[in-house]
């Protein structure tokens, strides 16, 4: 595929631009939208490119790429028509930030070269050092993430200011600790205390994950496909003798469920 010069990127960007002066101005839909009404659209749009990269499809990733971008300018150009600000600040702003946090490429005389790994490993405290920055290094996790997500960036916060696992294999002890505590929980009759264990276990689990460098979200994803298209299978078999799923013994949807795996769903 032709890949473009940086003139024609800048132009193209110009075009975007362009494409969303016209729409707030002449056209009544987007002339009354808010920032708090495209907001749930950006959040549709975020995981429809999470999919189109796990899919590894690079067309449908190139357009959802174009969709969010067309959602950030949207934002920006309703903070300039009150005055807060413009696009351009947003894209100086995320420069500034870029700088700072990276002194080995911008700076490289202000200090030593760094491994990609001695970068990771300091990221959430050069974040700290910033002028303005998040009061905390939690603060800046997001409280309405899905909960997978955000324990994953809680555990990636902690890392980055060095409280991890020494050595990734000593998770599998606190894991099985977790499993013992949500057995003996749940076999009290405490509702509270069962969720709190499920939630400490879950949460072993996930960092088990990242510790051995699979994404837990994409793991999951995976899984919930697979039982799906079984699920599925199971369903299609059960209609075509006739039947309903209701009238189905467990016994019944095991025997089409292991069929199901055996043709590799």
């Amino acid at each position: 595929m032709y890949m473009h010069s940086r003139e024609e990127k800048m132009q193209a960007f110009g075009r975007l631009l362009d494409v969303m002066d016209a729409l707030r101005e002449k056209c009544p839909w987007n002339a009354a939208q808010t920032m708090a009404t495209i907001r749930p659209l950006t959040e549709e749009e975020v995981y429809e490119l999470s999919d189109a990269i796990l899919r590894e499809d690079m067309p449908e990733t190139m357009k959802e790429i174009g969709d969010l971008m067309y959602h950030m300018v949207f934002y920006a150009r309703i903070a300039q028509e009150s005055g807060a600000f413009d696009i351009a600040d947003s894209m100086a702003k995320v420069c500034d930030k870029m700088e700072f946090r990276h002194p080995h490429v911008f700076r490289p005389n202000a200090g030593k070269q760094m491994t990609a790994k001695e970068i990771a490993d300091t990221w959430e405290l050069v974040k700290a050092k910033e002028k303005g920055g998040n009061r905390t290094v939690m603060s800046g996790i997001p409280r309405s993430m899905p909960a997978l997500l955000k324990a994953l960036s809680v555990q990636e916060k902690a890392r980055g200011c060095g409280f991890d696992w020494e050595k990734r294999e000593d998770v599998w002890e606190k894991v099985s600790e977790e499993l013992g505590e949500v057995r003996e929980a749940c076999s009290e009759s405490d509702p509270a205390h069962a969720e709190e264990e499920f939630g400490d276990l879950l949460f072993s689990v996930i960092n088990a994950s990242r510790l051995y460098g699979v994404d837990p979200e994409a793991a999951l994803g995976k899984t919930c496909e697979k039982f799906r298209r079984r699920f599925d299978y199971v369903e299609a078999a059960t209609l075509a003798q006739g039947r309903s799923l209701g009238q189905m013994s467990l016994a019944e949807m095991d025997a089409l469920w292991d069929e199901a795996k055996s043709k590799g769903l």
